[in-house]
């Protein structure tokens, strides 16, 4: 395999290109909160992305990107004692949907109730909003 080189010009391309795109998508540790949220939703994004399957130009970019969501979860958030009307809010929250959007649950009315613990998830609504944002249906089941 020949070895890349890149000349000056290159590297201030790159770096151009980087910055743009890091702007959007953070390569780097996570440290706060919004940067969480652009994260997750690049994350989800990626995920729907064909060119993020295996050995797809964007492979990588899912591993990295998964390893720093990852890390600044296990630092700062505890999802395994979140309530599952708590834990449907934060991924609402951190992806950007409304209570009107989410119709696995139902109307908006009755995700307002959901949303406010006085109605719970039931197996077909877990099922879906799981495969909706990507996540594990156990999410749902505190301190199991």
């Amino acid at each position: 395999m020949e070895a890349l080189t890149f000349f000056p010009t290159d590297l201030e391309e790159l770096a151009e290109h980087f910055g743009a795109f890091t702007a959007k998508v953070p390569l780097r540790p996570i440290t706060t909160e919004p940067e969480y949220a652009n994260a997750v939703r690049a994350l989800n994004a990626l995920l729907d992305s064909p060119d993020s399957s295996e050995g797809g130009p964007l492979a990588g970019l899912l591993v990295a990107l998964g390893k720093f969501i990852g890390d600044y979860e296990d630092a700062n958030h505890h999802w395994d004692e979140l309530p599952p009307n708590v834990m449907l809010r934060e991924l609402t929250a951190m992806n950007g949907v409304t209570q009107a959007q989410l119709p696995e649950v139902g109307s908006q009315g009755v995700v307002s109730e959901v949303l406010r613990g006085k109605r719970e998830l039931i197996r077909k609504h877990i099922e879906a909003v799981s495969k909706r944002f990507h996540v594990s249906p156990a999410i749902f089941f505190p301190n199991v």
